[in-house]
């Protein structure tokens, strides 16, 4: 039998994406899709490329179901579990920044949801903080480091799409801005920073410090990061590093040739591309924002906790062109 599935915050950009997902998921149904802005109104006419997939109409009146995810505003999550009491054997997994750096709300406790990082603690879950976007790119850049305890100071910058931003309108989201423009924005000061270095001083076992100045690119989705540190390993050694850490990975990809964003637009995917210069070496990674970001990471945290096979419904081609 199928397991069923709620999504609170269907109408925002990561629900939408997981009803895509969730909707060809052979292992669960869509029980509801929850809305507090557009109840009555069906998914696919918020989102036509859902047109055939769901038509499901979003409602702001929550079910029991055995999985459930949070796609909720940031701050919002607690406030709605609070509101909301869900029964203790259903699984949550929160979408938001609610639980990664606390990860306690009322008797449950979340787990840090990157797979990479931490799947031995995920597997059976029944409380996940789902990671940042930036913050996975700029982790699986630098964990093969991180465990080898390689890591000291860190400068990286890093680039994202408009849907990084959320639906909502914002000046720096319209289209006459943002086309054929773009700026950095919170330089030094982002909130995925805490949450990246949580995870990487205590696998690196010393601090770590990092300096990342975030872009806003003239696109839609997806995050490009490059990280720059100083080692006195060579080149060859570093990769196999890299190489050896994601071999049982079934979504982080080390390339030896030059990546590009569009090698992960809409897949669950992270490419990894490295290369040094004297005693520093820049460490890129590529990732779709939406998917290995947020909704796709998801799914993917789903799978393991639910002890399904870990690719489930996220065999995704990249968009070529």
């Amino acid at each position: 039998m199928k397991k069923t599935v709620g999504i609170v915050g269907a109408n925002g950009y990561t629900g939408s994406e997981l009803v895509r997902l969730l909707a060809f998921h052979p292992h669960v149904s869509l029980s509801f899709l929850y809305s507090r802005s557009n109840p009555g109104i069906k998914i696919s006419d918020l989102y036509p490329d859902l047109t055939a997939v769901c038509e499901d109409v979003l409602t702001d009146q929550p079910e029991e179901t055995d999985i459930l995810f949070l796609c909720l505003p940031h701050k919002e999550s607690q406030n709605w579990l609070e509101q909301n009491p869900v029964k203790d054997e259903t699984l949550v997994i929160d979408l938001g920044n609610d639980f990664r750096l606390n990860g306690e709300c009322g008797n449950r406790s979340f787990i840090y949801g990157l797979p990479e990082f931490n799947k031995k603690n995920l597997e059976g879950a029944k409380s996940i903080a789902n990671p940042g976007c930036f913050a996975t790119a700029i982790q699986l850049a630098l964990l093969p480091l991180a465990e080898k305890g390689l890591l000291d100071e860190v400068f990286t910058t890093g680039i994202t799409g408009s849907t990084g931003a959320g639906q909502s309108l914002q000046a720096t989201t319209h289209f006459t801005w943002r086309n054929d423009n773009i700026s950095a924005y919170k330089t030094l000061t982002h909130q995925h920073v805490d949450e990246v270095l949580k995870q990487l001083v205590s696998f690196n076992h010393k601090d770590v410090s990092l300096n990342f100045v975030p872009w806003r690119g003239d696109f839609a989705r997806g995050i490009f990061t490059s990280s720059m540190v100083k080692t006195d390993l060579v080149l060859s050694d570093i990769s196999q590093l890299y190489r050896d850490f994601y071999a049982d990975e079934p979504f982080v990809k080390v390339s030896e040739k030059a990546i590009d964003l569009k090698q992960v637009v809409n897949t669950n995917r992270c490419v990894i591309h490295i290369e040094k210069s004297g005693n520093v070496a820049v460490i890129h990674t590529a990732i779709d924002n939406l998917l290995k970001g947020a909704s796709g990471q998801a799914v993917q945290n789903m799978n393991i906790a639910m002890g399904w096979e870990e690719n489930l419904g996220l065999n995704l081609k990249p968009i070529a062109f």
